[in-house]
């Protein structure tokens, strides 16, 4: 893979901690190897390495590796007039590999001054490839001076069409815990997601998808500077904190520190869709409402 254009000190650096992020463990050759254009090894000379049996049964393994590549080699049928492989082979156009995509979001993300640069930022950022596949583009809905930041998954079908996140199924028990707790999108909570485009089917998004987005959701945090942060689901807790797991997880506080700014408390709950799948949850939500319900309290007080 690749990386085009200047390559600065920061940005080096973070395409090594994205490297490390997404379980790369091993340097190999940038390039692809073609394996029908390589030519079997040259078998030792008689009596070289072995004598008498061992040379001849070291010669025939030889000559039947060989035969097997050449066999290997002419049951491959390129299609007609291919072109034959270069090492320098550009990439399909409108795809920008993932590293780069990264790159691009953090620099795009860290040139944004107010909340309004950064929705337009988004809006124009092509390099996630779910984009393509999406109605509209759905970052963020509610107060925007909210003292609470809701960061949810990805969204859904409904999310999709209407271009806001939260306002299926899902959405509605959202905005009923938050009424539980005396608190609403239109007055002091502002609502956003991981993955701004719906993955096709619903699917959970990958973390190269996650790393693309994850820039502009920092931006987001540290503009609007939020007194607290709840996140809903497992994949913003594994996102924003590397914590997997939302069963042992939630309810427990952590922090998220954006960049030159104080560290705001962080409060993973469960989904809003998964007590609509398992009820009986619900006890545990209503604790961590109150939680949050305490904690900024707290924070209005000092």
């Amino acid at each position: 893979m690749t990386v085009q254009g200047d390559l600065t000190r920061e940005n080096a650096i973070a395409l090594l901690r994205w490297y490390a992020d997404m379980g790369v463990d091993e340097a190999v050759s940038a390039d692809p190897a073609d394996f029908f254009t390589w030519k079997p090894a040259k078998s030792a000379a008689p009596g070289a390495s072995f004598t008498g049996a061992q040379g001849a049964s070291s010669q025939n393994a030889s000559r039947s590796a060989s035969g097997q590549q050449a066999r290997r080699a002419q049951s491959y049928n390129a299609p007609p007039n291919a072109a034959a492989p270069t090492n320098n082979a550009a990439p399909k156009q409108g795809h920008t590999p993932a590293d780069e995509a990264v790159m691009m979001a953090r620099d795009l993300a860290a040139q944004c001054n107010s909340y309004e640069e950064l929705t337009k930022a988004v809006a124009a950022f092509d390099a996630c490839p779910l984009k393509a596949g999406a109605r509209n583009t759905v970052f963020t809905d509610g107060a925007l001076n909210g003292d609470l930041l809701v960061i949810g998954e990805a969204p859904g079908r409904d999310e999709d069409q209407i271009g806001k996140p939260f306002v299926g199924r899902a959405g509605q028990l959202l905005d009923k815990m938050l009424a539980a707790i005396g608190r609403s999108r239109e007055k002091d909570t502002l609502i956003s997601n991981v993955i701004f485009w719906r993955p096709p089917g619903n699917r959970t998004p990958t973390a190269i998808e996650t790393a693309m987005c994850r820039p502009f959701v920092d931006r987001l945090i540290a503009l609007t500077k939020p007194k607290a942060i709840m996140l809903a689901g497992g994949a913003p807790t594994q996102a924003m904190l590397g914590v997997s797991g939302i069963m042992r997880a939630r309810g427990i506080w952590r922090e998220i520190t954006p960049q030159g700014g104080a560290p705001i408390p962080t409060l993973p709950v469960f989904h809003p869709a998964f007590l609509l799948r398992q009820p009986g949850q619900k006890r545990a939500a209503w604790h961590d409402l109150l939680a949050l319900q305490a904690k900024l309290a707290e924070t209005r007080a000092s």
